[in-house]
C-alpha cells in the first residue's frame, strides 16, 4: 500500500524568506522521517509530498497513493489547513486526519468554542474582536486572556496576553490585528492547571489515551503556555503524565467528547484548563498535532502512558483505513 506524505518542511519556507514566526508550526526533516521509517516498518510504502503546491503538481501529472498521511498546515488564511484534505477530497483519495469542515473549524477557536458551547461542553466566555473599536463593547470580567483567533503553537501567545484592565485591553488587541491581520480572541483568563490529552480514533470509536499536566519552571513565561515556552519546552516546560484517577478520567471524557461534539478524526489533542474552582474548560482542539517523537506533545502522551512512536503511527492509520474500508498491509 503506498502512502503519500504530505507537509510543510519549516526550513524550505525559511530558506525562502519566511520568518521564524511564519513558520512556527511547521515541521522539521526529523519529523517527517520519523513518520517515514514508521510506515516502512509496518509495512507500508510511504512517498514523500511535501506541500499544498506540491500536492497539486503531482496531482496534475497523474500521480496518485492508496492513501496520503496529511500533516500539512498551510501557511495563508484560515482556511490553510484545509487545503491538502480539500484537494484530496477533489480527487477522491483517501486521506489521515480530519477533512477540510473540521479542520477550518477547529482552526478558529471561536467557531470550534461555539460549538462546544451549544453542545453543553464548558468553555470559558469569550468574544471576538474583528477591529480594535470592538475592545469598547466587552463586557467580561478581567482578567482575561487575548490571542490570534486562528493560530497554533502559541503564535501570537506571551506574557501580556494575560490582560488586566481596558487599556491593556486596547493595547494587545490592536498590536494582534495588526500583526496576524485576523481577529482576536479574547476570553475569560482561567487560573488554574492546564492539561493536554491525547486523542486517537473517531467517533464512537475513539479513546482518550492519555493526559499530561503543563507546568511552567521558574524560567519560563509566566502564567501562559506561550510561543516562547513552546519553542524551548525542553528547558522551559515539563510535562507530568496526570496520576490523580479521578481528574484524569474528567479530562479524559471532557476531551473526548469535544472530539466527538467537532467530528474530528484518527488522532490529535484537546487542551484543557482549569478555572478558580478547578473546574475543567476546553481551550482547542488540535486535530493536526505535532508528531515529532521527542519534542510534540501528542507522541509525548502516548510515550507517557507506553505507547511507542511505531504503535501511535500504527493507530492512527488503523482508524484512517478503517473509514475508508481499507485493510492495513500483512
Amino acid at each position: 500500500m503506498i502512502v503519500g506524505l504530505t507537509y510543510d518542511l519549516r526550513e524550505e519556507y525559511l530558506k525562502e524568506g519566511y520568518s521564524e514566526d511564519e513558520t512556527a508550526e511547521f515541521d522539521r526533516p526529523d519529523t517527517i522521517a520519523a513518520i517515514e521509517n514508521s510506515l516502512r516498518e509496518l509495512g507500508y510504502r510511504p512517498e514523500c509530498i511535501g506541500h499544498a503546491r506540491q500536492l497539486a503538481q503531482q496531482l496534475l501529472s497523474g500521480k496518485r497513493w492508496d492513501i496520503v498521511f496529511n500533516i500539512a498546515e498551510g501557511l495563508y488564511g484560515l482556511g490553510r489547513e484545509s487545503l491538502v484534505p480539500a484537494l484530496l477530497d477533489a480527487y477522491r483519495i483517501p486521506y489521515v486526519f480530519s477533512d477540510p469542515v473540521v479542520l477550518g473549524i477547529s482552526l478558529h477557536k471561536a467557531f470550534a468554542k461555539q460549538i462546544w458551547r451549544d453542545s453543553g461542553l464548558p468553555t470559558p466566555e469569550f468574544c471576538l474582536v474583528r477591529r480594535v473599536d470592538d475592545v469598547r463593547e466587552i463586557n467580561l470580567p478581567f482578567p482575561l486572556f487575548a490571542k490570534p483567533v486562528a493560530e497554533g503553537t502559541g503564535k501570537g501567545v506571551s506574557a501580556e496576553s494575560r490582560i488586566e484592565n481596558r487599556e491593556q485591553l486596547l493595547r494587545v488587541c490592536g498590536r494582534l490585528l495588526e500583526k496576524y491581520r485576523q481577529p482576536v480572541l479574547v476570553e475569560r483568563f482561567l487560573p488554574g492547571r492546564e492539561f493536554t490529552v491525547g486523542v486517537l480514533g473517531t467517533g464512537e470509536q475513539s479513546e482518550a489515551i492519555g493526559t499530561l499536566e503543563i507546568i511552567l519552571k521558574e524560567r519560563a513565561e509566566k502564567a501562559v503556555y506561550s510561543y516562547t515556552n513552546k519553542e524551548y519546552c525542553e528547558e522551559l516546560v515539563e510535562y507530568r503524565l496526570l496520576s490523580d484517577p479521578v481528574l484524569d478520567s474528567e479530562a479524559k471524557d471532557l476531551a473526548r467528547r469535544a472530539w466527538q461534539a467537532l467530528d474530528c478524526r484518527d488522532g490529535g489533542r484537546v487542551d484543557l484548563r482549569a478555572d478558580e474552582k478547578g473546574r475543567l474548560q476546553l481551550l482547542e482542539v488540535n486535530p493536526l498535532a505535532g508528531l515529532h517523537p521527542q519534542h510534540s506533545d501528542l507522541p509525548m502522551i502516548a510515550t507517557a502512558v507506553g505507547l511507542k512512536y511505531r504503535e501511535l503511527i500504527d493507530r492512527i492509520m488503523r482508524s484512517a483505513l478503517s473509514r475508508y474500508g481499507l485493510q492495513p498491509p500483512g
